[in-house]
C-alpha cells in the first residue's frame, strides 16, 4: 500500500435517526430523537421491520442495527419508533455531498451516508490532515445540523475502520503503522467483508479478533474460504489499494437492491410486486448517477436458503423504469421452478454515462415519453418523499411502493457495497 496517499472516510453518526431529529426539530417537535430511546425502522402501527438506526440511549439497552422491531421492544417496552423516510434521507445526503464538495475537487458516495474523498495530490493546499478533518466534521456539524466520524489513512478499508472508532463527533486516524495497536485487538466480525454468516466460520478455527485472522496461515484461509478468505485475511493486514470512484463513475460495477421477504411468495403475481418495488428503486438510484444500464441481473433466495441468479444483456443500454422490468420479468420467468421464495433481487451493471443514450431505434418516441415521466416522477418523490407518487397496482396491496419490496414494510436501500 502506498504510505504518501491521504484517504478520509466521512460516515454519518445514526445517520437516519439523526436525520429525522433534525427534521422534526426543524418542524416544531420538542423532542429530539437523539436524546431518547428511539429507532428507526419498520412500522410503529405494526412493530414488524428491523431496526435501520438507533439513538445512544436506546442502544444502552442492547437494542442493535438489523434486529426486528419485535425484539427491540422486549428490550425497551418505552422504545419510540420512526418510519423511515428515504427522500427526506436522500436529501440530507446530498446536502453532506454539496458541502463537500466545497472542499474536495473528488469523492465518492460510498452509501447514503458515507463518502471517502482523497487529499493525495493536493496535500500542500491542505496541510495537516488530522486538522483538516476537524475542519470538515466542524463544516457539516455547523451548516447541517449532524455529526459525523472521520477517519483518516491511506487507503478507504484503513480510513472505514478508524471512522468506526469512538462515536460520535470524533476523527481517528489508521495508518499502517498502527493497525496492530488499533485493529487487531477488535473483534473479526468488525472487519469489512466479514459478515455474520461467516463469524461462526471464523470462530470455529480459532479466529476471533482481526489479529487472529492476520496471524493464520494465509494458505489455510484461503482453504477454509477460497477467494474470500484471501481478501479479509489481506484486509486484516490493511492491504487495499482502490481508488475514489469520481464524479464520472466510470468505475461502478453495479447497483443493486434486495430484500427479505417475511413470509413465503408462491405466486408470480406477488413475487412481481416484490421485484417491480425493487426496480423502481434501483432505477430511481441509476438516474441520480447519470447512468444508463446494458446488464439486468434477478436473484432468487428459496425457503431452503438455496440461491441462483440469472442474467441478461439489453440490446441497448437504459435508465427506463418500465423497460428494466420488462426484463426483470423475463428473467425471473427463466429462473423460478414454483419454490417458495423469501428473498428477491434486482441488480443493473455495465454501465455507460447518460451522455452515450443511443436512442431506439424500435419505439424512439414511446421510449422518449418513458424517460420525461421517470424523471418527472423522481423530482416529486424526491421533493415530497417516495410514497407522494405510486403506481396503482400498489394501492392496498400489501406491498411496498419504491422501498425495498417487503410486504406491510420498507426495507432500507442497498447501496454500492464494493470499495
Amino acid at each position: 500500500m502506498s504510505e504518501d496517499r491521504i484517504v478520509m472516510h466521512i460516515d454519518v453518526n445514526s445517520a437516519y435517526l439523526s436525520w429525522e431529529a433534525i427534521h422534526r426539530l426543524e418542524n416544531g417537535s420538542t423532542i429530539d430523537l437523539r436524546e431518547i430511546p428511539s429507532v428507526v425502522g419498520g412500522d410503529p402501527k405494526t412493530r414488524r421491520g428491523i431496526v435501520l438506526a438507533k439513538s445512544i440511549p436506546a442502544k444502552r439497552y442492547k437494542i442493535q442495527t438489523g434486529e426486528t422491531i419485535h425484539v427491540a421492544f422486549q428490550k425497551c417496552p418505552i422504545l419510540t419508533i420512526v418510519k423511515p423516510s428515504y427522500g427526506l434521507y436522500m436529501k440530507c445526503s446530498n446536502a453532506m455531498k454539496s458541502v463537500l464538495e466545497e472542499y474536495v475537487p473528488t469523492l465518492q458516495r460510498f452509501s447514503i451516508d458515507e463518502f471517502f474523498i482523497e487529499l493525495t495530490d493536493c496535500k500542500k493546499l491542505y496541510g495537516d490532515p488530522v486538522e483538516f478533518a476537524h475542519t470538515l466534521k466542524d463544516a457539516i456539524k455547523t451548516r447541517l445540523g449532524f455529526t459525523v466520524n472521520v477517519g483518516v489513512s491511506t487507503n478507504k478499508l484503513l480510513a472505514k475502520v478508524a471512522s468506526d472508532f469512538e462515536k460520535p463527533d470524533n476523527v481517528h486516524t489508521l495508518y499502517p503503522h498502527e493497525i496492530e495497536k488499533k485493529m487487531w485487538p477488535l473483534p473479526v466480525g468488525d472487519l469489512y467483508m466479514v459478515g455474520r454468516s461467516t463469524v461462526p466460520k471464523l470462530h470455529e478455527i480459532g479466529i476471533y479478533t482481526i489479529g487472529d485472522l492476520a496471524s493464520i496461515d494465509r494458505d489455510f484461509i484461503r482453504f477454509k474460504l477460497k477467494k474470500h478468505g484471501l481478501m479479509i485475511y489481506d484486509f486484516a493486514h490493511g492491504i487495499e489499494d482502490s481508488a475514489l470512484r469520481g464524479a464520472q463513475n466510470e468505475s461502478i460495477k453495479g447497483l443493486g437492491n434486495s430484500t427479505t421477504i417475511r413470509y413465503d411468495v408462491t405466486q408470480k403475481e406477488d413475487a412481481y410486486m416484490v421485484l417491480l418495488s425493487l426496480t423502481e428503486m434501483v432505477c430511481m438510484r441509476l438516474r441520480e448517477e447519470n447512468l444508463l444500464a446494458g446488464l439486468v441481473s434477478v436473484s432468487i433466495r428459496s425457503h431452503d436458503l438455496s440461491r441462483y441468479s440469472h442474467q441478461h444483456k439489453l440490446s441497448f443500454q437504459t435508465d427506463v423504469t418500465s423497460v428494466v422490468f420488462e426484463e426483470v420479468k423475463r428473467l425471473f420467468d427463466a429462473s423460478w421452478q414454483g419454490e417458495a421464495i423469501r428473498h428477491l433481487g434486482v441488480r443493473l451493471s455495465n454501465f455507460k454515462p447518460k451522455d452515450f443514450y443511443q436512442y431506439s431505434l424500435l419505439d424512439p418516441v414511446n421510449i422518449e415519453m418513458r424517460r420525461a415521466l421517470d424523471q418527472t416522477i423522481d423530482d416529486i418523490r424526491l421533493k415530497y418523499g417516495n410514497k407522494s407518487l405510486i403506481r396503482a397496482c400498489f394501492v392496498q396491496s400489501g406491498f411496498a411502493p419504491v422501498q425495498g419490496g417487503t410486504v406491510n414494510d420498507e426495507d432500507y436501500p442497498m447501496m454500492s457495497s464494493v470499495l
